[in-house]
C-alpha cells in the first residue's frame, strides 16, 4: 500500500529483456536501506526488489505489467518515480494507492502558470470500465506516474492536474511533455463505491 507521495526520481542504469519479462536496474539514494522482497512503487507500479548490488537494485516487470504501464518505454537514463510502502504509524499525506496501474494516458498539453504547471492527460475511455470506477471526477484523486494528485476540470476522457515547483523538480514531471505516456491508477474508493452501487442495482 502506498500514499502517492514520491520519495525520489531514480535513474535507470540497466535494462535486460528476459523472454516476456523486463529486469530494470535503478540507482537511488536509499538503496542501502532496501532489502530483497521489498515492495516499491515505480511510476506507480508496485514491483519487488530481486537483487541489490552497490548503490543499485533490480526489479522485474512481467509482460502484463509492461502491457498496462509505461515501464516498457523506459530507457537507460530515464527517471522513475519511487515510493516505498506506507508505514501504518504515519500520516496519509496523499491518498490510498495500491500500486496497481489501471492504464496509461498521454500528455496532451503543458501550460506554465506563473511558477506552477498545468498538465492535461487523455486516456482511453471505456463505458463499462467507467461504470466500475475507472474514471476521474472533479477534485477527486488520481495517481499519475505514482504521484497522488487532485483532478481539475475532467471530461469523459481527459483531466488536468496542477503541479507545484517542488513536485516538478522532485519527480519525473519535469520530463513529461506533450506526447509523453504516463501511468494512471484511479481512486480505489471510487471503484468500491461503483461496485457496491452496481450490486444494488
Amino acid at each position: 500500500m502506498f500514499s502517492g507521495i514520491v520519495e525520489e526520481a531514480a535513474t535507470v542504469v540497466a535494462l535486460e529483456k528476459d523472454k516476456g519479462n523486463l529486469h530494470i536496474t535503478l540507482r537511488c539514494s536509499f538503496t542501502s536501506e532496501l532489502k530483497i522482497d521489498q515492495s516499491i512503487a515505480h511510476n506507480g507500479v508496485c514491483l519487488t526488489v530481486v537483487s541489490i548490488e552497490g548503490d543499485a537494485y533490480t526489479v522485474t516487470a512481467i509482460q502484463e505489467t509492461l502491457d498496462r504501464s509505461n515501464l516498457g518505454l523506459l530507457q537507460v537514463g530515464s527517471k522513475v518515480n519511487l515510493e516505498r510502502s506506507m508505514k501504518m504509524d504515519g500520516r496519509l499525506d496523499g491518498h490510498i494507492v495500491q500500486g496497481h496501474v489501471d492504464q496509461t494516458a498521454v500528455c496532451t498539453d503543458v501550460v506554465e502558470a506563473d511558477g506552477s504547471w498545468y498538465y492535461t492527460f487523455q486516456y482511453r475511455f471505456d463505458k463499462e470500465m467507467a461504470k466500475k470506477g475507472y474514471l476521474t471526477v472533479d477534485k477527486g484523486s488520481v495517481t499519475v506516474n505514482g504521484v497522488s494528485l487532485t483532478v481539475v476540470t475532467p471530461t469523459k476522457d481527459t483531466f488536468k492536474v496542477a503541479i507545484i515547483p517542488f513536485t516538478y523538480e522532485m519527480t519525473n514531471f519535469h520530463q513529461i511533455e506533450k506526447g509523453t505516456v504516463v501511468n494512471l491508477e484511479f481512486d480505489i474508493i471510487g471503484k468500491y463505491i461503483s461496485r457496491i452501487v452496481a450490486l444494488q442495482s
